[in-house]
C-alpha cells in the first residue's frame, strides 16, 4: 500500500501530510510536534498562513532531539500572489527559509496563478475593495521559480490552484526547464476534480488534495453548508470500516494516488488522521465518494 508519491524529480512524497492552513503559530508549533511523534514526516506551509516561525520552532525542536533528521522531513511552502514579479521571487523564497531557518524547500508552489501588486498588503484592494492584480504573467514567475532549483533553495516546483488549461500553458512553454511536480488543490467529495487530477497524473505531475475534511472553521462557510462528517453515505462507510469519517475521506485520496493534507491542531484528530493505510475501501464505495451530486468550493479566491 504506497505511503509515499514519487515526483517526476524522484524525490518521496509521504503522501499524507500534516495541513497548517487557519492555524496560528503556537497551536502550529504544537501540532507539528505532535505530529512528527505520531510518524508525519510530510508538512505543508505557506507565507500566507503566516505561522512559519512556529513550525520552524517545531522542527528545530525535534530535530535536535534526535528525534527526526532534516533529510526524513517533506517540507513544503508557497509563493505568495504579491511576490509573482520576477524579481522578487527569489526574496520570498529566501523570506520563508529564514522564517523556518531551512537551508532548502523539498517543494515549493506558486500558490495561485495570478499575481497582486507587490507590496506589504497580503491582499491589495482598491477604492472599491478589489484586488489589484499584477501585471506579471504566471509564466514569467515560473522562470523565476526555475532559478531557485538551480540554486539549490529548492528540490522541486510546482503549482496550487492551477486548471487544466493554465497546467497546458505552463508545459508548452518553450525552454521549460523543470516541469512542475505538483498540483495542489481543494479536492474532497463534493469537489471531487476527477477531470483535473487524472490530467495532472496523465502528465506525470502529482497531486495534493487541500480542505479534504471540507473547512469547518472556514469564515465564508454557511449553515446550509453541510458537514461530510453528517454525511448519512460517509458516516454509513465509515462504520463499516470502525473509521471515523474523517479516516475514509483522507483514504478516498491515497486510493487515488493523491497526496493528502489534512489540517488539526487537536492531537487525537491528528493521530487518528495518519491512521489510514490499515483498510482499503471497496470500488464501489470510491464510486460513492465520487458520485454526489452536491458541488461545494471552500476557497474561491474570487469571493
Amino acid at each position: 500500500m504506497a505511503t509515499h508519491l514519487e515526483l517526476p524529480t524522484h524525490v518521496r512524497m509521504p503522501i499524507v501530510g500534516l495541513g497548517t492552513w487557519q492555524s496560528l503559530q503556537g497551536t502550529a508549533r504544537d501540532a507539528v510536534k505532535f505530529a512528527i511523534g505520531v510518524g508525519y514526516r510530510h508538512f505543508d506551509c505557506a507565507y500566507l498562513y503566516q505561522n512559519e516561525n512556529g513550525i520552524r520552532d517545531a522542527l528545530r525542536e525535534k530535530i535536535e532531539e534526535g528525534i527526526v533528521r532534516r533529510e526524513d522531513l517533506f517540507i513544503v511552502s508557497k509563493l505568495w500572489s504579491t511576490f509573482h514579479k520576477r524579481s522578487l521571487v527569489k526574496e520570498a523564497c529566501q523570506k520563508t527559509l529564514a522564517a523556518l531557518q531551512l537551508d532548502y524547500l523539498d517543494l515549493y508552489l506558486m500558490h495561485w496563478p495570478m499575481g497582486f501588486k507587490a507590496g506589504e498588503k497580503l491582499f491589495p484592494a482598491d477604492g472599491n475593495g478589489m484586488i489589484i492584480p499584477s501585471d506579471t504573467d504566471f509564466l514569467d514567475t515560473w522562470e523565476a521559480m526555475e532559478e531557485l532549483v538551480d540554486a539549490g533553495m529548492v528540490k522541486a516546483i510546482g503549482v496550487s490552484n492551477f486548471n487544466c488549461k493554465q497546467i497546458d500553458q505552463l508545459l508548452s512553454k518553450p525552454r521549460s526547464r523543470h516541469k512542475p511536480a505538483n498540483n495542489q488543490i481543494e479536492s474532497h467529495p463534493y469537489l471531487p476534480q476527477e477531470e483535473l487530477i487524472k490530467f495532472c497524473q496523465s502528465k506525470g505531475i502529482s497531486v495534493t488534495a487541500y480542505c479534504p475534511l471540507g473547512a469547518p472553521n472556514w469564515p465564508r462557510s454557511k449553515p446550509e453548508d453541510i458537514s461530510f462528517f453528517d454525511d448519512p453515505q460517509i458516516k454509513e462507510i465509515a462504520l463499516k470500516y470502525n473509521k471515523t469519517p474523517a479516516q475514509v475521506l483522507i483514504r478516498l485520496q491515497v486510493q487515488r494516488n493523491v497526496s493528502v493534507i489534512p489540517k488539526s491542531v487537536t492531537p487525537h484528530h491528528v493521530e487518528k488522521n495518519f491512521k489510514v493505510f490499515d483498510f482499503e475501501l471497496a470500488k464501489e464505495e470510491m464510486e460513492t465518494f465520487l458520485a454526489f451530486k452536491k458541488r461545494y468550493r471552500i476557497c474561491a479566491l474570487s469571493e
